[in-house]
């Protein structure tokens, strides 16, 4: 029998901001989605490589798990196959925190479990976002009542990964390569030699492909 899926709530008291909220005034976000078992210091050292036009905010996932936290349990998910629902609820805690931000040109950039996340957000909120990074993840199976909407608005992403990464398990990658160039204008870069992990490589690419899509 699936497990029901839970109520998810962001901690706003983690959030990691790169600049105070005097300072964010007017500015694009970049919201920061890490990986399993981590938390929102994680991918807060990238900030220093990034376009300096975005405050950076880097939030901690709502479930403690391993060595930190996560956005759905391994304990009642495959590893790169969640259920549905538990991604639904994770993606929902996100959209209701930013809900709480002054709207602003957004986008998203997520590793790994995060990565899975910032593709379930462009899901349920395609004219929400302005681009997704994806890096090291997988798209969550099954369809979204607003995948074809999504599909149309063709929001750009970026896609980046390692020869060896075998952190993902094969199917959830076929099922990703065959999925983001239908709801998306895709971006894929594939990195030889790197595991579960971003390179100096990566990092350039990522801050170019930022820097491209904010606001003229």
């Amino acid at each position: 029998m699936p497990f029901p899926a839970p109520d998810l709530r962001i901690d706003r008291d983690a959030v990691l901001w790169s600049a105070s909220e005097r300072d964010r005034a007017g500015r694009p976000l970049l919201v920061l989605l890490h990986g399993y078992a981590s938390d929102e210091a994680d991918l807060f050292g990238i900030a220093a490589y990034l376009p300096l036009e975005p405050v950076i905010a880097s939030l901690r996932a709502p479930i403690p798990e391993g060595a930190g936290f996560a956005w759905f349990s391994r304990f009642t998910n495959l590893p790169g196959d969640p259920l549905a629902g538990n991604a639904d609820a994770a993606a929902r805690a996100v959209l209701e925190w930013l809900d709480e931000q002054p709207r602003v040109p957004t986008g998203l950039l997520g590793f790994s479990q995060g990565g899975a996340m910032a593709l379930q957000l462009l899901r349920h909120a395609p004219e929400r976002f302005d681009y997704a990074v994806q890096l090291s993840g997988f798209v969550v199976q099954g369809s979204q009542p607003r995948d074809a909407e999504l599909a149309q608005a063709q929001v750009p992403v970026f896609w980046g990964r390692g020869t060896l990464d075998d952190a993902i398990p094969a199917t959830s990658l076929s099922r990703t390569t065959e999925w983001l160039p239908q709801h998306s204008a895709l971006d894929a870069r594939i990195y030889e030699g790197m595991g579960h992990a971003i390179s100096p490589l990566e990092l350039g690419d990522i801050s170019t492909f930022i820097r491209g899509n904010l606001p003229r």
